[in-house]
């Protein structure tokens, strides 16, 4: 595209250089025709007339009488009659025409006319110069056509240098890529180190940003498919076990006891299907159902609805508006509160509250605590923590990650801050009326 433009300059450029040479050219002819006519014409005055005429810079003169007869001539034309038959209009002295040939004269000739007037009336005086083309001469078509030449070669050259410059990083990044595999995600495409072509860096940059994010993604989706598979395979080798040994011992098997074992892995089993099947959904971002909901009614509602083994204390704010998922929300709170009943001594505060444009819910244990090198690891699907949090003691391991997700989802953030005890986990989402974030 750059060497056409290139090109197409180069042509434009030429043509208006031909065009002023065959402007100057055009000059140059009508200057000889007036040389030979101020030559001639005081030899035509003075006397006396010689019969045959230097040509000088023209290709022929020819003087008639004023009987139409001709009196002097150059060489080619003596003896012969007129060159041409035209005089300039009455009111002109001076006028021009191209004759193919003129009388006596070989191809197409410009023949300026003179009148010359002289005591027994008008003398013709014709000259006759070469046309003159609209490119001037070969020379300066030669001279427009080798630099059109030149200048379009080494701007085509320079391009394809430059392109060249560009296509091969850009074949490194394309093949790089192309070998690039699930199981190569470790693989960089090369990122240029010459700064004239920022962007192809740039680009290379990218494409580097997006597979170090994608190896990230697909590590943590195989570290999730891999605890996945260990969370459901061990509560369904637990109840096959109990199972077989029912069935190979039936008279020494308590059948009830045993029946409550498998109906807890079944239970369990269910909850991680759930919680699996609620964080494809949230994957997949469904829609929420949004009203406004008073967020203090809904966690007291939670609170009073449930039996739980340690202290609620409530310090709910009261009208505490939010639009979000009602659904969505409880199930947030839900998790928060079996999380910290899990973990609790024997007290979990639960507070609502406004803070400028958010809604703010926090609900905080007793509890040993978490770290705070552990407390973004907490959030992550199937983490398992030291003994006191581990979620063999009730959880499946989901509960925080689904919270966050729910969060997330309504524009807010649920964080772990810091307390004088155990752990203080801080829902923030957008208040009614205020824009979320995202």
């Amino acid at each position: 595209m750059a060497g056409a433009l290139v090109a197409l300059v180069c042509v434009g450029v030429s043509f208006l250089f031909l065009l002023f040479a065959g402007a100057k050219e055009a000059d140059r002819a009508r200057d000889r025709a007036t040389g030979a006519w101020s030559r001639v014409v005081p030899l035509i005055r003075e006397g006396p007339l010689p019969a045959v005429l230097q040509k000088g810079r023209v290709e022929a003169i020819q003087v008639l009488n004023a009987h139409g007869r001709p009196v002097a001539a150059t060489r080619p034309l003596v003896g012969k009659p007129p060159m041409a038959t035209f005089l300039p209009a009455s009111s002109n002295v001076r006028a021009a025409r191209v004759l193919c040939p003129p009388a006596g004269l070989k191809g197409c000739m410009t023949v300026v006319a003179y009148k010359v007037y002289q005591p027994d009336g008008i003398w013709p005086l014709y000259i006759a110069v070469p046309i003159v083309p609209w490119y001037g001469d070969v020379t300066a078509l030669l001279l427009a056509v080798g630099v059109s030449l030149v200048v379009t070669t080494m701007m085509t050259a320079w391009v394809f240098r430059d392109l060249t410059k560009v296509v091969t990083p850009m074949n490194a990044i394309r093949t790089e890529l192309a070998e690039i595999t699930a199981t190569r995600l470790d693989r960089r495409v090369p990122v240029p180190q010459y700064g004239r072509y920022s962007e192809l860096k740039c680009l290379a940059e990218t494409v580097n940003g997006t597979l170090d994010r994608l190896e990230g993604a697909y590590k943590q989706l195989r570290q999730f498919t891999s605890d996945a598979s260990h969370d459901l395979r061990s509560p369904i080798t637990a109840m096959r076990v109990q199972l077989d040994e029912a069935l190979m011992y039936p008279r020494d098997t308590d059948w009830p006891k045993m029946t409550k074992e498998v109906l807890a892995g079944l239970d369990r089993l269910q909850a991680i299907v759930t919680d699996l099947l609620t964080l494809a959904r949230l994957d997949a971002h469904a829609p929420l159902s949004r009203e406004v909901t008073d967020l203090s009614e809904l966690a007291g509602a939670e609170v009073e609805h449930r039996a739980y083994r340690v202290e609620i204390v409530r310090d709910l704010q009261p009208s505490v508006l939010i639009d979000c998922d009602r659904l969505r929300v409880t199930r947030v709170l839900v998790n928060l509160l079996d999380n910290a009943e899990r973990h609790a001594t024997s007290k979990v505060t639960v507070s609502v509250r406004a803070e400028g444009s958010a809604a703010i819910l926090e609900v905080v244990d007793d509890g040993a605590g978490i770290a705070p090198e552990h407390r973004e690891m907490v959030f992550e699907r199937f983490t398992r923590l030291d003994a006191s949090r581990d979620r063999d003691s009730g959880g499946t391991g989901l509960g925080l990650a689904i919270a966050r997700e729910i969060a997330e989802a309504h524009g807010g953030t649920l964080t772990i801050q810091d307390s004088e005890r155990g752990a203080r986990f801080v829902l923030r989402v957008p208040a009614h009326g205020a824009v979320s974030p995202a």
